[in-house]
C-alpha cells in the first residue's frame, strides 16, 4: 500500500474516532480602547487605534497559539506518529470604547459590537477545524525506513504547511466576501456610521 493512501485510510478511520475530541481550544478576549461619543467618532478611532496588520489597521483580528506534544515510535525499521495532543489558544482582539456612551449609542455599539465578535468567532471556529485536520492526519502516520524517526517530521511538515496555507486563504476569502459590496460587515459598518 502506498504511503499516501495508507494516511488517508488513517485520517478517515480517525475522524470518526470519539478520543480525537478530548481537547478543547483556549478562548481569550483582548480590547483595545477607542474613544468618541458617535458611531463615526469611534469608528475614526478604531481606524487610528486597531490591531496593526500587514501594512495597515484593523477592526478586529483573531490570532492563536498552537504548540502539540507528539509521541514518535520507532516501530520495525518504520516511524509511527503514535499520539499528537494539541494546545491552542485563540485570541480574539475587539476594539471598545473607554467611556461610557449615550443609550442610543450604546446600543448601536451593542450591535455592531455582537456583529463583530460574530464575524472573528468564524476565523476561530476555522483555526479549530484546521487544527482538527492536523490531528487527523498526524495521529497514527507512518513513515517507512524511519528508524530515527527524522524522516517523518519533514514529512508531518510538509503535510502541515499545506493545511495551514489553506486555512490562511479560506480566511482571507471569508474577510473579502464579509467586507466587499453587500457582505455582512460593510452593512454592519454602514449602519453603525450611519447611524450610531
Amino acid at each position: 500500500m502506498k504511503p499516501v493512501v495508507l494516511f488517508v485510510l488513517l485520517a478517515a478511520s480517525l475522524l470518526a474516532s470519539p478520543a480525537r475530541a478530548d481537547w478543547k481550544p483556549v478562548e481569550k478576549i483582548e480590547t483595545y480602547a477607542i474613544s468618541g461619543q458617535s458611531g463615526p467618532q469611534l469608528y475614526a478611532s478604531i481606524g487610528e487605534a486597531g490591531p496593526l496588520l500587514g501594512k495597515g489597521r484593523v477592526i478586529a483580528h483573531t490570532n492563536f497559539k498552537l504548540t502539540w506534544t507528539r509521541d514518535y515510535k520507532p516501530q520495525g525499521g518504520a516511524c509511527v506518529l503514535k499520539s499528537a495532543r494539541p494546545k491552542l489558544i485563540i485570541t480574539y482582539t475587539l476594539p471598545k470604547p473607554a467611556a461610557p456612551l449615550s443609550p442610543a449609542v450604546q446600543k448601536s455599539w451593542e450591535i455592531f459590537a455582537a456583529g463583530l465578535a460574530a464575524h472573528e468567532k468564524v476565523h476561530g471556529a476555522a483555526i479549530v477545524e484546521m487544527v482538527r485536520k492536523i490531528e487527523a492526519i498526524s495521529v497514527g502516520m507512518t513513515v517507512a525506513d524511519d528508524p530515527g524517526c527524522t524522516k517523518i517530521r519533514t514529512e508531518l511538515t510538509r503535510q502541515l504547511a499545506q493545511i495551514s496555507l489553506a486555512q490562511r486563504q479560506a480566511s482571507r476569502d471569508f474577510d473579502k466576501v464579509e467586507f466587499g459590496p453587500g457582505g455582512n460587515l460593510q452593512k454592519l459598518v454602514l449602519a453603525f456610521v450611519n447611524g450610531g
